[in-house]
């Protein structure tokens, strides 16, 4: 049909603007507003080891050399302590003070390549990190760093993240992360490895980056378990980047899944199944859209609902596609403008005839019935129709198979997906 924009207000943070000439009814220019979480990562935040603890006389006299190193200055926030151990051994203490003696909180990664701080240092702040570890020979060994991180950058990247704490989200809700201008692909691995997800009960995943770099998604190899709770951080702040830029914020979220609520469309017989929990709950008739203005085939997800609002699509070049028009019960499923929605106007063709813009159309009484039980992040496959879903329209981390999501990812993914990091 036309152009639809793609543009929101990110909560207090940024406005992203990108176009997609791509097919839909909704004329609504809105986007999911995000803002970072409260709560902080689940295991990032642990409290650090006591510091009064006093090193051995063994482990002052075999040292171990520190990263950052001794006297350096101008180190991002997003520093990582490290440590080298001679001939090879095991870190197994970080205790890292900023100049008015405060303890910064952290944890080590699983493969114990880094001590992560649980928030971002601060900008033009000394910091002193003292790291305990063994030897091979058994033998202690400390070291000691006093550096200084740099000054707050100018030029930022805009970030982002789909994910509200203390909500319930359906089983397919991806965490998206979001940047503005994209990513650069010589920078996606460093900035992934510091992109935390942690799932409670543990379930493998993988990120994977859409092509202009814009947007990163993280998902299982199949539906989040129900009742999982999901903990995310981006560990984004000052994080140096290749074009000049720095990492704005760090943000974090803790979220919930709910109850397993999966729609499905077949436009050969032009009705919409819908099941829970496994079992068929409903079965309802659609309309979807027409040979002109088709509805996209793939899984998609439920990104925001409007009880009610209006399609304004005056600024498509065909005449024919212009209207505005108040519509119930309508719930996105694309940035290109494609949405569930009731159509009253379209009740005596549903299951029969596809007369839409790329809707999903229901009618008044089931629009009502999905409005009141689905969730942001619910699953919705369609099949059938005349155009596939195109990725980066919407969050279609559920349009391709796991093997090919994972060849999205910047780095290396184990095979089932990534354990947590920590």
């Amino acid at each position: 049909m036309g152009r639809f924009a793609r543009a929101g207000a990110m909560v207090g943070v940024l406005v992203l603007t990108a176009s997609l000439a791509l097919t839909g009814c909704g004329g609504d220019e809105e986007k999911p507003a995000f803002v970072p979480g409260q709560q902080q990562v689940g295991g990032v935040s642990s409290t650090a080891p006591d510091p009064s603890a006093a090193p051995s006389d063994a482990a002052a006299a075999t040292p171990l050399t520190v990263s950052p190193a001794d006297g350096a200055t101008g180190r991002p926030v997003s520093s990582e302590i490290s440590a080298r151990i001679p001939g090879g051994g095991t870190v197994s203490k970080v205790v890292l003070t900023s100049a008015d003696g405060a303890t910064v909180a952290g944890r080590m990664r699983r493969d114990g390549s880094g001590w992560v701080p649980s928030t971002a240092l601060k900008y033009a702040t000394k910091y002193t990190a003292t790291v305990t570890g063994t030897g091979e020979d058994g033998a202690p060994r400390q070291g000691t760093s006093t550096f200084t991180t740099m000054a707050k950058p100018k030029s930022m990247i805009g970030s982002g993240l789909y994910l509200f704490s203390g909500k319930t989200y359906g089983v397919a809700m991806p965490v998206v992360a979001e940047f503005s201008p994209g990513i650069p692909k010589k920078d996606r691995a460093a900035v992934q490895k510091r992109m935390f997800v942690q799932t409670d009960p543990p379930q493998p995943g993988a990120w994977h980056w859409v092509d202009n770099g814009t947007q990163a998604y993280y998902r299982a190899p199949e539906y989040w378990k129900t009742g999982t709770t999901i903990t995310v951080r981006l560990a984004l702040a000052g994080i140096p980047l290749s074009n000049g830029r720095y990492g704005n914020l760090d943000r974090s979220a803790t979220a919930r899944i709910g109850r397993a609520f999966e729609m499905s469309v077949d436009n050969a017989t032009k009705r919409m199944t819908v099941s829970e929990n496994g079992a068929v709950i409903r079965t309802l008739p659609v309309s979807l859209g027409k040979k002109s203005t088709p509805s996209s085939s793939g899984t998609m997800v439920v990104m925001e609902k409007k009880e009610s609002t209006v399609f304004d699509t005056r600024d498509e070049p065909d005449p024919n596609n212009q209207y505005v028009t108040k519509i119930d019960f309508a719930q996105r499923l694309t940035w290109g403008g494609e949405y569930i929605h009731a159509a009253p106007w379209s009740e005596g063709v549903q299951g029969r005839r596809n007369v839409s813009h790329g809707c999903v159309n229901v009618s008044m009484a089931d629009g009502r019935w999905l409005f009141g039980r689905t969730l942001v992040g619910d699953p919705i496959t369609v099949k059938g129709t005349e155009r596939r879903l195109a990725p980066g329209n919407g969050w279609t981390a559920w349009s391709m198979s796991w093997s090919q999501f994972v060849e999205g990812s910047a780095l290396p993914v184990p095979k089932g997906g990534q354990p947590a990091p920590f």
